[in-house]
């Protein structure tokens, strides 16, 4: 496909912007598009403040995901003129909140602060390297296996994060884990709502997992007043007023200090954060732009470079107003689907972001059991990665996928599954005389995760 041709001055301001003509689309479309999009990726403004209001101030990263949100989605619709969204990556909160900040990090004061300046860093880093054209190169020198096994070892440990947040699975001393109690209503309530999720999924209604969120959230009401749920109330307060002061405690809270004085452990971090979004990005806009019929002859997407920079502009501009890697979302499909095929869409769910500011007191009263469906399903979507895995032929290809799948849920770590993905890839590469078929990048990540195990096996924190 060719790049946008100008349009005539006689044009309307939004023909000139999103060349609507071109591209065989409309004003209304697009629109409705745009909406639909909102709809299939709402929940991801009850889910992030749910997941990093374990270590930060909720109502701030309720701010700050919306904002980043608009800012990157605008970019990416103004300026690439594609119909894609973003917003935080689940997954990628998930590994900022559980694993860094309650996990490895879990001594220090404030231990958000310091993912913060990760994803910062995460952030200026792609911005150099889609400047340079780099960024494209790094994702073609990747084996396909490994791809596919990380996305399949995501979904399996979102998935798991929403079984443990609605106490589906609970810690057991005999057997490590076990089935919740379902004489407690989030367990049965959010099975119900992955239920509805799945059901409205499959006659295809739009806003599907948004609906299964609203629908768990009502059930939890009606639980409540029943005297069956007796946890945090989830009836919004309104009387509180919208909270978005809360953004003055996620803003601009960085911790460079720390940064240099553990500069190994640091760098490990912020690797894990940009090697995960890095891959996310680019399977989820090569996907949707292939939905929408936007790929070239060749298989290219134009423009790509704005599309790598709209997604490194919201990165930073999420750090600085206090929330986890921005990225794109797979949900932009259903937009896509809806016949949205410029930017117009993506700019319709950029302005929804921002006039959802002004419902805060709704989006932070759903309890994380209501959220939890939708991690369950977006998990199983990413899950199903595995199905293009192949485990014949080359042993280091099998083995890389193998471990990135089973290491992350059950380590409950994206990070560690990552590195035990690479490492065992590339030794086995090198013991079964394959050496000419690591690239550099390889070897480059292959010894960033070997000094972050000696950083483990030393203690040099």
């Amino acid at each position: 496909m060719s790049s946008p041709k100008k349009a005539s001055s006689n044009d309307g301001f939004l023909e000139r912007t999103f060349h609507l003509k071109e591209h065989g689309t409309n004003v209304k479309t697009e629109i409705v598009a745009g909406i639909t999009t909102f709809l299939s990726m709402a929940y991801i403004l009850a889910v992030n403040p749910s997941i990093l209001g374990t270590v930060m101030d909720a109502s701030g990263v309720f701010v700050a995901t919306a904002i980043a949100s608009a800012i990157a989605t605008f970019v990416m619709g103004i300026w690439a003129n594609y119909p894609i969204a973003l917003s935080a990556g689940l997954g990628l909160n998930a590994y900022f909140a559980y694993t860094v900040c309650l996990g490895e990090l879990a001594a220090e004061k404030e231990p958000f602060r310091i993912c913060l300046t990760a994803v910062l860093f995460e952030g200026i880093i792609f911005i150099l390297i889609s400047i340079f054209k780099f960024r494209e190169k790094i994702v073609n020198q990747m084996p396909q296996n490994l791809k596919y096994g990380i996305s399949a070892g995501i979904g399996l440990f979102i998935a798991m994060i929403g079984l443990v947040n609605a106490t589906v699975i609970v810690k057991d001393d005999a057997t490590t884990v076990a089935l919740g109690d379902f004489k407690n209503a989030e367990v049965t309530l959010c099975l119900i709502g992955f239920l509805i999720i799945i059901i409205l999924n499959h006659y295809k209604v739009k806003g599907s997992v948004l609906i299964g969120i609203i629908a768990t959230w009502i059930l939890g009401m009606i639980a409540e007043k029943a005297g069956w749920y007796t946890g945090t109330s989830v009836f919004p307060n309104f009387s509180a007023g919208l909270k978005l002061d809360g953004i003055k405690n996620t803003a601009f809270q960085f911790d460079f200090k720390w940064a240099a004085e553990h500069f190994i452990q640091f760098i490990a971090i912020t690797f894990s954060f940009f090697y995960v979004d890095l891959f996310d990005t680019v399977g989820t806009v090569v996907g949707v732009a292939d939905k929408a019929g936007l790929l070239d002859k060749e298989g290219n997407l134009p423009r790509v470079g704005r599309v790598f920079m709209a997604d490194a502009i919201g990165t930073v501009s999420g750090a600085c107003l206090g929330t986890s890697t921005v990225t794109s979302f797979v949900e932009s499909s259903a937009g896509v689907a809806a016949g949205g095929k410029t930017g117009l869409t993506a700019f319709t769910t950029g302005f929804l972001f921002l006039v959802s500011l002004v419902l805060s007191p709704i989006f932070l009263a759903i309890p994380g059991f209501a959220t939890a469906p939708a991690l369950i399903y977006v998990g199983m979507l990413m899950v199903s990665s595995a199905k293009n895995i192949s485990f014949d032929g080359d042993a280091a290809d099998a083995v890389g996928a193998y471990m990135a799948l089973i290491m992350m849920p059950m380590t409950y770590s994206i990070a560690t599954g990552i590195m035990f993905a690479v490492i065992a890839w590339v030794v086995v590469k090198v013991f079964t005389g394959k050496v000419k078929d690591i690239k550099p990048v390889m070897w480059i990540i292959f010894v960033l995760f070997a000094l972050r195990i000696l950083a483990l096996v030393t203690n040099f924190m």
